[in-house]
């Protein structure tokens, strides 16, 4: 193959060895003497600086470095959102072009910021895929409020305006912790926060990617906006969104966690009005909690409107398993069948799949940890706000979802 890549992971108090050796191992894995791209990501109990520096220790600083926090990670031997957690990819190829580029004040106008990194990027005629990190908070969330977030949507939407017809925009919502705190990213020379970072890969490279979900329309109900301030739903078909909760929860519990992980959230529904459930159609919205005055609820994005329609969703672990074990092998058929060997598979999985808040017994990300591994394919992943990739004709921001993608290139 010319293109290669290796990943390494690793826990480790000491943040500049975290980086050190997680680089050392991600070259050694894939047997590279160099880096033409360095995808990162490490948790709040690192110092990111230290982290930083410990990979540039390894690379160099003419390498880019992307990516940022995340609370948990994901490779062939590790799955960790505990003590400080960290993965790094490497990727070297003769055959594929990466440029990078970043735009700040996401929290001040987020299409502004999308339109501002597409025009940093190559108007490229091979551009095959747009890998997008983004800073997912814009205030951190208090001890009675719930976090206020950077919208995907509009974001989207500026870098679609100017990036060519047809590219794919995958990526994700990036968080430090699972409290929402302050989260960074790398932005291909340093560290930065409330930013949107971008690299464009051109040239000889395909992209599969499967969206994974586990959650199924708790009714046959299309329920109608008809109250909402920002990213605030007050009201569906003229009824206060809180007394509505309430009576699908059953009870009040939910109104005290941020964000509600209990099992029931909302979602576009982009498939056939009455059509049979399937996972491709759904876009979910993680509810971030009620508001102060008890009379809305914050919603993780900010893309819905007044007039729009939604529909109650229940989180079925049983499903989420299920979904996982199916598409992982499906998905890496599809791409050999098509002629393509993966060089690198990337698994941008919600927190809120995680054993801890879904109370499974068994990760769900361990079967994608078994698949990639015995069919050889390296594998990164680590944990999201928001994920990102294309659902019903365009690229949306997600909730609740594993977005698994398989870089490759033809087998000659």
């Amino acid at each position: 193959m010319a293109t290669r890549a290796g990943t390494a992971s690793g826990n480790d108090s000491d943040a500049f060895r975290l980086g050190r050796e997680t680089m050392r191992g991600a070259l050694a894995a894939g047997g590279l003497d160099r880096a033409d791209l360095v995808l990162a990501f490490c948790s709040s109990g690192s110092d990111a600086a230290l982290f930083l520096a410990g990979i540039r220790d390894v690379v160099g600083t003419d390498t880019p470095v992307i990516g940022g926090s995340a609370p948990g990670i994901i490779t062939h031997d590790r799955l960790s959102y505990k003590g400080a957690p960290a993965a790094v990819a490497a990727i070297a190829s003769d055959r594929i072009r990466f440029a990078v580029g970043a735009a700040g004040d996401l929290d001040g106008d987020e299409e502004a910021t999308g339109r501002r990194l597409a025009a940093m990027l190559p108007a490229d005629a091979a551009a095959r895929l747009l890998l997008l990190f983004y800073d997912s908070i814009r205030a951190p969330a208090g001890p009675a409020t719930p976090p206020v977030l950077n919208s995907s949507a509009p974001l989207l939407a500026g870098l679609a305006a100017r990036l060519a017809p047809g590219v794919p925009m995958i990526g994700a919502g990036l968080l430090a912790d699972f409290e929402f705190g302050r989260a960074w990213q790398f932005d291909g020379r340093g560290i930065v926060d409330r930013q949107a970072v971008g690299c464009l890969l051109s040239g000889d490279c395909a992209v599969d990617y499967v969206i994974m979900h586990g959650c199924i329309p708790a009714d046959g109900i299309y329920r109608r906006i008809s109250r909402m301030d920002g990213a605030v739903i007050h009201e569906l078909d003229g009824r206060p969104l809180t007394e509505l909760l309430d009576e699908a929860f059953g009870n009040t519990d939910w109104r005290q966690e941020r964000p509600v992980i209990s099992s029931l959230t909302l979602a576009l529904d982009c498939g056939p009005r009455y059509g049979p459930p399937r996972e491709e159609y759904f876009a979910g919205r993680l509810l971030t909690g009620v508001t102060p005055d008890g009379n809305g609820v914050g919603m993780f994005e900010a893309d819905l409107a007044v007039g729009q329609e939604v529909r109650f969703m229940v989180r079925d672990n049983r499903l989420m398993q299920q979904s996982v074990r199916e598409n992982t092998p499906r998905l890496l058929e599809r791409a050999r069948a098509a002629g393509r060997e993966p060089f690198l598979a990337l698994y941008i999985d919600c927190g809120g799949r995680s054993a801890m808040f879904s109370l499974t017994e068994q990760e769900e990300a361990a079967e994608v940890q078994r698949v990639l591994r015995e069919a050889g394919v390296p594998l990164l992943g680590f944990y999201s706000g928001v994920e990102i990739a294309p659902l019903a004709g365009r690229s949306r921001g997600l909730d609740w979802t594993g977005v698994l993608v398989l870089l490759s290139e033809e087998v000659r």
